[in-house]
Formats: C-alpha cells, sequence, structure tokens
C-alpha cells in the first residue's frame, strides 16, 4: 500500500468460513452474548443495529459455531403453529418485521413457546430493539420484554476505515491512508455506505483508468 501505513488495533475474529468478522466498540457487546452461548439467562437473545450494521454476519458466525437452524420471516407469516425443528438453537433475521401481522406475531409466539419447552435457543436480529416493535399481540409483547438484548451501534473511524480497506483488498486494490482520511470524513457511518463507496470507488477508477485518489473520491462524495 502506498502513502503511509495503515494499522488498525482491532481484534480479528475468524468467522468459521466466512470473512473475517471485525470486533470494535460498537459491536462488542453483541460479540459478547454470542461468546457467551449457551449460557444465556433466557435461552434466547436479540442483537440490533441498523441495516448493514454487521447483524448478518455475526448471525453467520452464530450459525457455524451452534449449528442452529435459519427460520425465514416469510416462513412465520405463513404458518401461525409453525413446527420447531431439531436443533439446539434457531435463527430468525429480521423478526421485527413479522411485528403488526397477525399470523406472523401468532407464530413467533407459538414458536417461542415451543423453543422455551424444548430449552431451544432463539438468535433474533431485528432493527430495533424488541421494546420498539409495534407488536399487537399481548402475551408475545410481554415474552418479548424477558429476552435478552444487545445493539450493534454506528461503526467508529478505526472500524469503518479497516472495512474499507478490506472491501479494497477483496477487489485486489489499495487506498492510501489520506484518500482514506478524506473519504472517512466525509461519508455516511454505515456499513452499507462503505460498500457502495469501495463498489462506487472501484467502477469509476475503471472507467478512467486512473487510481484512486482524493479527487476521485470527492467527485463520488458529491454525486
Amino acid at each position: 500500500m502506498s502513502g503511509r501505513q495503515l494499522a488498525f488495533d482491532l481484534e480479528y475474529r475468524p468467522a468459521l468460513g466466512e470473512d473475517d468478522f471485525l470486533v470494535a466498540p460498537c459491536n462488542s457487546d453483541a460479540v459478547a452474548w454470542i461468546d457467551r452461548f449457551p449460557d444465556w439467562p433466557t435461552k434466547a437473545l436479540v442483537v440490533s443495529g441498523e441495516p448493514g450494521s454487521g447483524k448478518t454476519h455475526l448471525t453467520r458466525v452464530f450459525m457455524a459455531k451452534t449449528k442452529a437452524v435459519d427460520i425465514s420471516a416469510s416462513t412465520l407469516r405463513n404458518n401461525a403453529v409453525p413446527v420447531l425443528p431439531d436443533a439446539n438453537a434457531i435463527v430468525i433475521e429480521d423478526a421485527d418485521q413479522l411485528a403488526s401481522d397477525d399470523t406472523a406475531e401468532e407464530a413467533l409466539f407459538h414458536l417461542y413457546n415451543q423453543a422455551r419447552e424444548a430449552e431451544t435457543s432463539m438468535l433474533l436480529t431485528a432493527a430495533k430493539p424488541p421494546a420498539r416493535w409495534p407488536i399487537k399481540l399481548a402475551d408475545l409483547s410481554s415474552r418479548l420484554r424477558t429476552i435478552s438484548s444487545a445493539t450493534i451501534g454506528a461503526p467508529d473511524d478505526a472500524l469503518l476505515s479497516a472495512v474499507i480497506v478490506k472491501l479494497f483488498a477483496d477487489r485486489q486494490l489499495t487506498i492510501e491512508g489520506s484518500v482514506l482520511d478524506y473519504a472517512i470524513a466525509r461519508m455516511e457511518r454505515t456499513f452499507d455506505a462503505a460498500r457502495r463507496f469501495v463498489a462506487d470507488a472501484d467502477r469509476k477508477a475503471l472507467e478512467k483508468k486512473r487510481r484512486i485518489t482524493v479527487p476521485l473520491v470527492r467527485d463520488i462524495l458529491e454525486r
């Protein structure tokens, strides 16, 4: 990499077959809960965070570690009495999207009760903590209030920088430190924004047959 040497004081976690998961202050609480499995007080955990915050990646780490079975939200929307899989843990991503759907809420309620009786652990992900879900079913709402919860916050500069460097490396590209600093100071603080930025920079550099420079980055961010 040309320019100044970039160094990040971040822990790299092997994602068991997936890309390394970067641990930082914004996600350390959620990671600690995953590490604590199966010692969860209520046998259930909700990990919340904005889209692109890394919930799916962390879920894949959990599934690889526990052999958990993924249950899609669409399955619950179409089946008010779902069958609990024969597994020691289950995963439901975007569980908050089931709120306000009568069939889906009923399905989640029954699945939660089945899991508790079978001592099957549940990992749910959502954009917001359960207290902010517009749940109509009172019994489900009371169950969700008892579940342990962890929130993934917005990435700090160090984590966002490390992610961008890795995304460029995945494309066999490098970015100079001064260019990265310029981008970090001006872009949205989300992983989705980082992915879009790297894809746009790669495409723009290819189109113009130029290195990734501050002027090129300025063009991308000011569009």
